[in-house]
């Protein structure tokens, strides 16, 4: 390879370790530019106003377990579904939570079903007031249209709730099948606010009072119509946290989608009303059942803890390197150090949540992008002591690892593609940084390691053969 190549690329690698160092850890050098700013002020006065711009400071997204935060558990009522679509319904529950919840600001939310328990696990990093998480999820109302049931049972009811009105409860137990008032004349349906679209306040042309306008999706549409039109001269309830809001009777079918919410509100109750639906009207009702606080105290604990595992690990990777592969072993160690930084950096700018989890597949990364390095550099050794020249033995012993190094990573990928796909939060964390890994420490090895050693290919270095062999 000539010179010049040699030393562009050599150039391109001190720019990417560069760039991906102060993307890892930006602080040094953002000090350094305050520092020469200050001197700047200080040698041409105050009424200097260029100033040198800090490097792109991205912070690090920490999981529940190394930041602290809110761990909560719903029970889902799927009682009025249909079996067949219990997933459908807890599929868009969650949807709802994880949209609600990033409008407040909570970030990379953890949110999980569990079909069998018909339970909702909602994992807030960050968040360390039970009281505010709950509310960010419990204030969601749930939207719901029924009908009418048969007429004879819709007729029974509403007369027994005439007929009990004013009792007191002493009263209403002297009544005969005075039970049937508590049942509810209306009955669920399919649409809910799963399907909800858009939520707006409008006004009534005549009264001008308060109103809110709602809009389904294309599904939500047909529901809607297929609603309305075999239920034309009846009444069809809209329900807002099972409490009835309205009950408009249907003059004709309604198309496209869209419906009025009509009450007793204020403007404000129907702003406030809005914002709720537009944030996520639950599509099942659910029930609180466990809330659990972790502080931060015990996250950065163990925040510190895989820190100082990482460091050692690191360190004795260089001094086995160096020890047992001399010159080669410090460029790989250089490699590795590149390598953390562009791991680090691809990590902030995915971002990937980082979890206890996470960090071990990103400590178990770095062992095998050494790895790639040891069967290289075994194999040139062995090219080495044929007796061929430095630069033969360096393209040969790449071409003949290659296919090791190939075969092996391409193995703990397929597998960590597995875990990321039918794993918990935590597997997916620790399958995601391994395939990061894995990916940068083939770059790592195929391309920084490998110009490295071809930069001492034709100088004095290459012939001495105790810092190869």
């Amino acid at each position: 390879m000539p010179k010049r190549k040699s030393f562009l690329i050599l150039i391109t690698i001190l720019l990417l370790a560069f760039v991906a160092g102060n993307l890892s850890y930006p602080d040094p050098l953002n000090n350094g530019i305050d520092f020469l700013n200050s001197r700047l002020r200080q040698g041409f006065g105050e009424q200097v106003k260029f100033s040198l711009p800090h490097f792109w400071n991205i912070p690090f997204r920490l999981g529940l377990d190394l930041q602290g935060g809110t761990h909560l558990i719903y029970q889902a009522d799927l009682s009025g579904i249909d079996g067949a679509d219990h997933k459908n319904a807890l599929d868009g529950l969650r949807d709802v939570i994880e949209r609600r919840v990033n409008l407040f600001g909570v970030s990379e939310p953890v949110i999980q079903i569990e079909e069998q328990s018909q339970r909702l696990i909602v994992e807030l990093a960050g968040v360390k007031d039970v009281k505010e998480a709950i509310s960010m999820i419990g204030q969601t109302p749930f939207l719901e249209f029924k009908e009418q049931k048969p007429d004879e049972e819709f007729n029974m009811i509403l007369q027994k709730q005439q007929e009990l009105e004013g009792m007191t409860f002493e009263e209403v137990q002297s009544v005969p099948d005075w039970q049937i008032a508590l049942d509810d004349p209306f009955t669920s349906t399919q649409l809910t606010g799963r399907y909800l679209k858009k939520a707006e306040l409008i006004f009534e042309p005549t009264t001008n009072k308060p109103m809110v306008s709602i809009q389904f999706d294309d599904e939500g549409a047909k529901l809607f119509e297929e609603l309305t039109t075999r239920n034309i001269g009846k009444s069809v309830a809209i329900y807002i946290d099972n409490t009835l809001i309205s009950s408009p009777i249907v003059q004709e079918s309604i198309s496209g989608g869209k419906a009025q919410i009509s009450g007793s509100f204020t403007v404000d109750d129907a702003k406030t009303l809005v914002r709720s639906l537009n944030s996520g009207a639950l599509p099942v009702p659910i029930t609180l059942v466990s809330q659990e606080t972790i502080g931060p105290s015990l996250g950065q604990e163990s925040l510190n803890k895989s820190l100082k595992a990482g460091m050692i690990g690191f360190i004795l990777v260089i001094v086995f390197m160096i020890i047992f592969y001399r010159l080669p072993g410090i460029l790989a160690s250089l490699a590795l150090i590149v390598y953390i930084a562009l791991n680090l950096s691809l990590i902030k700018l995915i971002p990937v949540t980082l979890t206890l989890s996470g960090i071990a597949g990103f400590i178990l990364s770095m062992g095998m992008a050494v790895d790639a390095n040891i069967l290289i550099f075994s194999r040139m050794r062995e090219e080495l002591k044929l007796g061929k020249g430095f630069l033969i033995s360096l393209e040969d012993g790449f071409k003949r690892a290659w296919p090791s190094v190939r075969d092996g990573n391409s193995t703990i990928i397929l597998v960590s593609l597995i875990l990321f796909s039918l794993g918990t939060s935590f597997v997916k964390g620790f399958a995601l940084t391994l395939i990061i890994g894995n990916l940068i420490g083939i770059f790592s090895a195929i391309f920084i390691t490998n110009n490295l050693l071809r930069c001492f290919g034709g100088t004095k270095f290459e012939k001495l053969s105790w810092l190869w062999k």
